[in-house]
């Protein structure tokens, strides 16, 4: 089953006042790219977070978020009194100095490094826990938005595939009517040289050039290829980058039914066949 390299997924948590909001959200990347935006109070334990959201995205350019609402107590600011004395008296003498007015100097002080302190209370095991099994519901709803935006892939490939198919069929029913074509074709510009030929060293070379025209290596191929992309399609680790590259033989196949096919009903089919395999290769780009 494949998933979609999109997703999103949302859970909350309750700690006493706190409400704990956890988002994870991914959009199609080559690599891992993962961002994350958490709450001052839990980045102690970001790496940790950030790690478990890693593994579960896979590949993507994600987000993770950690947010609290409705936060009834707001962390307490406390200014260091003695710190800031020093400030003061520091500029106060510096202004006397330099005859400036000491007006403004409360302000500055209380903007300078360390003199504005934030408490923030200790973290509890429970609230650890709480924003553990959090994270771990979002996971799981994001997983399971993958999922679905998978399987309507899926199903947009197998139309796909099926198309191609029955494009290969309507070749294969040509094919033989091309040959024939061919032959009458290269007899009836000898007739009209009116000569003597070898007949015999005339069919060797009617084989030869015929195999140039031969294209049953390569449907059989594409055949194959099509199978194998919807045996892929159903493997448990994640296909993108695979399926990407059966896209790209499947499409060298189609490409010498085209050069070779020298018949214009199989070139228009052949067009079809590369229309469509280009919609499969721009979807591929969203599997995981």
């Amino acid at each position: 089953m494949i998933r979609s390299m999109t997703g999103f997924g949302k859970a909350f948590g309750e700690y006493q006042d706190k409400k704990i909001n956890v988002e994870v959200r991914s959009l199609n990347s080559k690599q891992l790219d993962l961002n994350t935006r958490v709450s001052g109070l839990y980045r102690e334990n970001e790496h940790s977070y950030r790690s478990r959201v890693g593994k579960a995205v896979i590949r993507g350019k994600s987000e993770l978020s950690i947010y609290i609402e409705n936060n009834t107590e707001l962390p307490k600011a406390a200014i260091n009194v003695h710190l800031a004395k020093n400030y003061y008296n520091d500029l106060k003498s510096f202004a006397d100095s330099i005859n400036e007015s000491k007006t403004s100097l409360l302000s500055q002080v209380l903007r300078m490094p360390d003199v504005m302190k934030t408490s923030h209370p200790e973290i509890e095991t429970e609230e650890w826990e709480t924003v553990s099994k959090t994270i771990e519901k979002a996971i799981v709803k994001f997983n399971e938005f993958r999922i679905q935006e998978g399987e309507k892939l899926g199903n947009d490939f197998k139309m796909r595939l099926q198309t191609m198919r029955n494009l290969l069929s309507e070749i294969e029913g040509l094919d033989a009517d091309r040959i024939n074509k061919v032959k009458v074709k290269l007899n009836a510009n000898l007739d009209t040289l009116k000569i003597e030929i070898d007949q015999n060293r005339f069919e060797q070379e009617l084989i030869y050039y015929l195999e140039k025209y031969d294209i049953t290596e390569e449907k059989v191929r594409l055949r194959a290829h099509c199978e194998y992309f919807i045996e892929t399609m159903n493997e448990n680790d994640a296909q993108g980058k695979k399926l990407g590259f059966i896209g790209q033989e499947m499409g060298r196949e189609i490409n010498t039914i085209g050069s070779k096919a020298n018949h214009s009903e199989i070139q228009k089919l052949v067009v079809q066949m590369k229309d469509e395999l280009e919609k499969i290769k721009e979807q591929v780009l969203n599997v995981l």
